[in-house]
């Protein structure tokens, strides 16, 4: 699931923010003088899903989705594409991607002036775990 969500974001939103979507890491490339917008995925939660007689192949995830941007309207709007690119989303191993809440603040640096804005969105993933490729 991590592998087809990251390739799904990097689909979903070129140019905006290249290939800066990672699982659990800021960029290495970034430089304070320049800040250029990036992604952070989290997996905040996994359950397993299961019946009776065993597991039903479907993995239901929360994933927190960081936009970070050096100035508000680009976080904001990096968010907004972010919701309305993967809400409702089906197909590739995904049965369901569904958004959750969204956050909007401000990141702080040693500097006031320094800190970048951020976009936190969460989703709710269902994933069919026998899915390859």
């Amino acid at each position: 699931m991590e592998e087809a969500l990251r390739a799904l974001l990097l689909a979903g939103l070129p140019g905006m923010t290249g290939e800066r979507v990672n699982w659990g890491s800021h960029p290495q490339d970034m430089t304070t003088s320049a800040p250029a917008s990036y992604i952070v995925l989290h997996l905040v939660g996994l359950n397993r899903g299961r019946t009776q007689q065993g597991s039903d192949g479907i993995d239901t995830s929360r994933v927190q989705i960081d936009a970070y941007a050096p100035g508000f309207i680009t976080a904001r709007d990096l968010g907004t594409g972010i919701r309305h690119h993967l809400d409702f989303h089906r197909g590739g191993g995904f049965e369901a991607i569904f958004f959750d809440t969204a956050r909007l603040t401000r990141e702080g640096g040693s500097n006031p002036g320094d800190g970048l804005y951020r976009a936190s969105l969460d989703f709710i993933i269902h994933w069919r775990t026998s899915h390859v490729g």
